[in-house]
This record gives structure tokens, sequence and C-alpha cells, in this order.
């Protein structure tokens, strides 16, 4: 017998008890999104002002601090290569990439676990600025609120020159300039492509994929990020070519 296979004066109490589970779920549905866009910070003041510390800085213990560079004066090679590594539809989507977020679903049931990542870098700015790393599907909702507010106050290149400027590239290491100066001894203006790819190569897990403990790792990264540069063509194939056979010498090891 079907749910609503019943006689007439007990289907209709059914249906009456189902309508009414139905609203209340949606009113407190309503109710609970409510609450947690109010409960989350304006973004708005990042259009004038640079934050000076975020909340992984301060899972962190507070260690490091921001290095401030703007995206004008960061080496064109630096940006070129994030995008590539971490988010190629940048300029494109509004916040969320639909395309990746269907591969990543995919590939992870394939796998039976999280093996891939869909996340863009207005949410991982969002995160980063705002947010715990703990995982949970209310810090993922949080998250994308933020990422909504983010794209709408801030231009494209806001957002990246925020996120090149506070993410962390090592222990107590935060943003483009500290993390050019801690690995190659010099400033994020005058990084080279291979340099670049190198920096973008460390950005998914930034205290495992370090050049100097996992090198090998770190330039299988890298190489991908300049075939990648190619095919988007930020490099040329003489520049390619001549990025790959490079083995830049590194600051620290």
């Amino acid at each position: 017998m079907r749910l609503f296979d019943l006689p007439n004066g007990k289907e209709r109490h059914v249906k009456r008890v189902f309508f009414v589970a139905l609203a209340v779920l949606s009113f407190f549905s309503a109710g609970f999104g409510i609450l947690l866009w109010r409960s989350l910070p304006s973004v708005t003041f990042l259009a004038l002002e640079n934050p000076t510390e975020t909340a992984l800085m301060k899972e962190r213990g507070g260690a490091g601090r921001l290095t401030w560079m703007p995206l004008a004066e960061v080496s064109p090679r630096l940006p070129q290569a994030v995008l590539m590594g971490e988010d190629a539809g940048f300029y494109i989507h509004s916040g969320f990439d639909t395309h990746e977020i269907k591969e990543a679903f995919k590939r992870n049931w394939e796998e039976g676990r999280t093996v891939r990542g869909a996340s863009t870098i207005s949410q991982q700015l969002a995160k980063n600025l705002f947010l715990s790393s703990a995982r949970s599907y209310t810090r993922k909702l949080k998250e994308a609120v933020l990422t909504y507010r983010l794209e709408k106050a801030l231009s494209k290149e806001r957002i990246l020159e925020i996120y090149l400027n506070v993410i962390e590239w090592g222990d107590g290491i935060y943003g483009v300039e500290a993390a050019a100066r801690d690995v190659f001894g010099k400033s994020a203006s005058r990084l080279t492509a291979v340099e670049a790819a190198t920096l973008a190569a460390m950005i998914p897990s930034p205290l495992r994929l370090d050049p100097c403990k996992s090198p090998k790792s770190v330039r299988v990264r890298r190489d991908r990020i300049l075939n990648w540069m190619h095919m988007a063509e930020d490099l040329t194939d003489a520049e390619l070519s001549d990025a790959l056979k490079q083995n830049p010498k590194l600051r620290k090891c």
C-alpha cells in the first residue's frame, strides 16, 4: 500500500500531517538561514582596508605577520601561476566553480573519500580570513555566504590581491612578499616564471609541500603549473622550455 492509498479520512489526515511537517521544516530552515546570515561579519571594509590578521593566523597561535604588497607591484608571473594552480576560472565564475564542484564530487564518489577539492580563490579567502579550518557542514554554509559577500563587495583584482597577501606559505609565513623572501631571498616583484610556479605549487599544503623538504613533489606540481601557464598562453614555447630546465636557487636549503 502506497502512502496515500488509504481510506479518504486517513488519507486527508496523513496529507495534513505531511504538509504541516514540511511547513515546520521550511520555517526552521528559513530561520536558521536568517540567523546564519546575520551572524557573519560584513566584508565591505575590505574594499578600502587591508586585513592585518586572519582567522587562520589566530588558529595557528598568532605567529607571523602580514607584509603587504599591492597587486600592481607583484611580478605578473605570480598571479598567473596561482590562478593556473588554484582557480583557472577565477575571472569567469561568481565565486563558485560549478564545473569543478561536479568533477570533484564525481572523483570523490569514485574514490570513496575526499581526494579532490573544488574551492575557488574566493572561497579560500573567505575561510582564511573569517573561519576555522575545521570541516563541517555549518562551516561550508558560512563559507558560501562569505564568498557571496566578497564577490558582491569587491572587484576580482581586490579579491586576488588580498588572497595573495594573506594565505599561508609556511610555518609563520603569510603573504607572497614574505614567501618570496623566505624561499628565494628576493622580493615578490622580481619573481621569475619558475619561481612563481614553485610558490604556487606550495599553496595546497604549505607545511608539507616545502621545496626543501619535499623537492620532488613540489617540482612535479611546479612543472604541471608551468605547462598550464603555457596552455593559457601566459608562456611562449621558448619560455616554457627554458623554465622547465631551470632549478632555481633556494635561500634556506
